[in-house]
């Protein structure tokens, strides 16, 4: 055998080799790693995308919070605000019944007052008349003397 000719039908063999290779095998192959370069690619892309979506959520999130946390702060100041105002209220009520009571009281110690004077009068002038009968040592008359007794009843 031939160098020569082992050399050319080897070089020939690798030669439809290569061709067979870049004709059927190379371009699935191509195929595939584009496939695949473009799956990357879209991975990456969809990763940022991914990354920045997160960002502009935590910054939402942390605007919703702050947000949230205003409206709470101006909530609890409105209810202290409220509850100021009803302990307000309740104190000027309480002194409204306060006086009331005691504009009450006041009325039924005057009445009392003039209860236990007119009792009194009433007393005074029967000891007067009881007085009167004894120093007289006689009778009085209590219906000619009544009008002189009511007189003397209220100058007391």
């Amino acid at each position: 055998m031939n160098i020569n000719l082992t050399l050319v039908a080897q070089a020939i063999a690798f030669a439809i080799l290569i061709w067979f290779t870049v004709k059927y095998v190379w371009p699935p192959l191509l195929k595939a790693i584009e496939t695949r370069q473009k799956e990357i690619a879209d991975g990456l892309a969809a990763a940022h995308e991914g990354k920045s979506a997160l960002e502009v959520a935590a910054k939402k999130s942390e605007a919703t919070l702050n947000e949230a946390k205003q409206k709470a702060s101006e909530i609890i100041g409105q209810a202290e605000k409220r509850a100021t105002q009803i302990v307000e209220e309740a104190k000027g009520n309480a002194s409204v019944e306060g006086e009331r009571i005691l504009t009450g009281a006041k009325a039924e110690i005057e009445q009392e007052v003039n209860r236990a004077k007119e009792g009194l009068r009433a007393q005074v002038s029967v000891l007067a008349i009881a007085g009167a009968e004894k120093i007289l040592r006689k009778e009085i008359d209590a219906k000619v003397h009544s009008e002189m007794l009511a007189q003397l009843a209220t100058e007391l």
